[in-house]
C-alpha cells in the first residue's frame, strides 16, 4: 500500500464510516472511527443549537485529540491506518456553529493541539448532494439528527470544499451523488484502485460507474 494513513471524509450522511470500514477491511489496515455518539451534547444541540454549540464543539475536539494522538503509537499488526475523519473538521464544523466570538476563543485552543497530530498521506473526500445526504441520514435513522435543515448540511458542504481548495497534500474527491459500497462491489473498487496510484499534490477528482 501506497498510502500508510489514508482518511475519509465528507459532510454528514456522506458515507464515511462505511467507506472506511470496508477499506479496512480490504486493506487488513487498523480502522479509526469517531466515537460521535458519546457526545452528550450532541441531542441537545440539534435542539438548541445557540446553547449548546460551544460545550458540543469543545467535547468533540477533545474526544478528536485523545482518539488521533493513539495513532502515534506504532501498531504492530497494521501497516496501513484509516479513519473517517479529519481534526480539521472541528474547526469546519465550529465556522459554522459558533457565534465569533466563541469561534475565536475555539480557534486558539484548536491551533495550540492541531500540530501535534499527524497527517494523512492521502483524503477520500465523498462530496454528495444535500438530497443525498438527507436520504442517508433519515436511512441511517438517529433519532437526533431526523431535523437537520438542509440550509445546515449546506454550510458545513461548503466549510469543507473552501478547506479542500487551499489544502495542501492529495485529496480524491469523489462524487458519491450515487454511491452504495454495501451493495455495489464497482464502487468500493474504484476506491482501492485510486489507492494503488500516485498522485501529485492537489485535488483529483474520481467518478463511480
Amino acid at each position: 500500500m501506497k498510502y500508510r494513513l489514508i482518511t475519509i471524509e465528507g459532510n454528514i450522511g456522506a458515507g464515511k464510516t462505511t467507506l472506511s470500514t470496508l477499506l479496512a477491511k480490504q486493506l487488513n489496515a487498523r480502522l479509526v472511527l469517531e466515537e460521535f455518539s458519546d457526545n452528550p451534547f450532541l441531542p441537545k444541540f440539534y435542539a438548541d443549537p445557540d446553547r449548546y454549540g460551544f460545550p458540543l464543539e469543545l467535547f468533540f475536539m477533545a474526544e478528536r485529540f485523545k482518539q488521533l494522538s493513539a495513532m502515534l503509537e506504532p501498531d504492530m499488526f497494521h501497516q496501513t491506518t484509516v479513519s473517517d475523519y479529519l481534526f480539521i473538521k472541528c474547526l469546519l464544523f465550529a465556522k459554522v456553529t459558533l457565534a465569533d466570538q466563541e469561534y475565536q476563543l475555539y480557534k486558539r485552543l484548536f491551533d495550540i493541539i492541531h500540530q501535534q497530530l499527524v497527517f494523512p498521506d492521502i483524503l477520500i473526500y465523498l462530496q454528495a448532494p444535500v438530497a443525498k445526504l438527507q436520504q442517508n441520514i433519515q436511512k441511517r435513522n438517529r433519532s437526533y439528527e431526523q431535523a437537520i435543515p438542509d440550509s445546515y448540511l449546506q454550510s458545513i458542504q461548503q466549510s469543507y470544499l473552501s478547506y479542500i481548495q487551499q489544502r495542501k497534500g492529495i485529496t480524491l474527491m469523489v462524487d458519491a451523488s450515487n454511491a452504495d459500497f454495501l451493495e455495489d462491489a464497482r464502487h468500493l473498487q474504484v476506491i482501492l484502485d485510486a489507492l494503488d496510484k500516485d498522485y501529485s499534490e492537489g485535488v483529483h477528482r474520481l467518478n463511480l460507474p
